[in-house]
């Protein structure tokens, strides 16, 4: 895919714009008190914005379609056939249309065609099995110990995770659900609303910021997002904040605007705050399948990405996205998206996956 193709957003007329900018915070107004009001109330208990309370569905009900279409699709084309070249080449074609990707695809089926042959596997059932136990270690092993889907946060000095994304991915509706989690567990949260180039974004912060008590950290629209950063770890780290979330612009139009902006940021960071390391988290849509791929590929090449937010995983038709991001980029999936309420974005545990997935 063309660079220019992966971070064009066009030129807006300015009237339009306004206007869908408006439209949009009113409805994010609506969507989020309702989010909060409907995920914090239990059993007729009074809405309260510092409650813990989670009314979460159990993540198995959350991944039933991706499980469906992906694992329901294989089973469906496997089951009952013979294995020769003709299944092989069957289930590489599905593999790709299941998000799984060309070259990600080409080492399952050789992995898989080397194990049926080593094992002696005789029915097309066998070869089902086989390619989960596959697909299953796979993620296992690049989400373990040294990989850890955890977030890096030492007590007792400010940890900054700055938040990298094209628009339209769920960036800021993450920091917001990310803010609100670590609130929760007692963290004292600010959010710096760096991507400045788009009104919404900076609006769309400040009222997570408001629906649930955090501090956010904005300059006007158009300002050197640089300038925020600078004020959000100045103020995290003076007025002793645990956790600065710092929101990052979408938009930019080529790589190399987007690795001046970066660079540009990592280094306000480092001198502000005094640390070296810090959480780099890139969000991905699901549902935008190998174009998510492509954008993590890119931006991995820019900045020390530290971990991955899959964000719309419940609603993605396809389901297979999450091996390849998670196999080719090495990264551990920090948090993954199954719903829209408040508590539906979910540190990703990756036994409590593996078992809802594959069982």
């Amino acid at each position: 895919m063309a660079l220019k193709n992966l971070f064009k957003f066009g030129k807006k007329d300015k009237e339009i714009e306004n206007n869908r900018i408006t439209e949009e915070n009113e409805n994010l107004k609506e969507e989020i008190t309702s989010e909060i009001k409907d995920n914090n109330q239990s059993n007729g208990e009074k809405y309260n914005q510092n409650s813990d309370i989670e009314t979460m569905k159990p993540l198995k009900e959350r991944l039933a379609a991706p499980k469906k279409s992906f694992f329901g699709k294989l089973k469906q084309m496997l089951l009952g056939k013979t294995i020769d070249d003709e299944l092989y080449e069957e289930l590489e074609e599905l593999l790709i249309q299941s998000d799984i990707g060309m070259n990600m695809t080409m080492k399952l089926v050789e992995e898989l065609e080397k194990n049926v042959e080593k094992k002696k596997l005789k029915t097309s059932e066998n070869v089902y099995d086989e390619l989960k136990e596959i697909l299953k270690e796979k993620l296992i092993y690049n989400n373990t110990v040294e990989n850890s889907a955890e977030l890096n946060l030492k007590d007792g000095e400010l940890n900054i995770i700055l938040v990298v994304g094209v628009n339209g991915v769920g960036k800021t509706t993450s920091i917001g659900k990310i803010a609100n989690k670590l609130k929760n567990e007692g963290k004292k949260v600010i959010i710096g609303a760096g991507d400045t180039f788009r009104a919404a974004a900076v609006e769309q912060i400040e009222e997570w910021g408001k629906r649930t008590g955090i501090e956010v950290v904005k300059q006007t629209h158009g300002s050197d997002p640089a300038a925020v950063i600078f004020d959000t770890v100045s103020t995290a780290k003076n007025r002793g904040f645990d956790v600065a979330i710092i929101d990052t612009a979408g938009r930019l139009h080529n790589k190399i605007d987007l690795m001046k902006e970066l660079e540009k940021i990592n280094k306000i960071i480092k001198q502000q705050s005094g640390l070296e390391e810090f959480e780099t988290l890139l969000v991905i849509d699901s549902t935008t399948g190998q174009n998510g791929l492509e954008q993590a590929k890119i931006f991995n090449e820019i900045v020390n990405l530290t971990g991955i937010i899959l964000t719309k995983f419940d609603g993605t038709a396809k389901g297979g996205i999450i091996f390849p991001i998670s196999e080719e980029l090495k990264k551990p999936i920090k948090f993954i998206g199954v719903g829209e309420g408040i508590n539906d974005l979910r540190k990703f545990d990756t036994g409590e996956f593996v078992k809802a997935m594959f069982e």
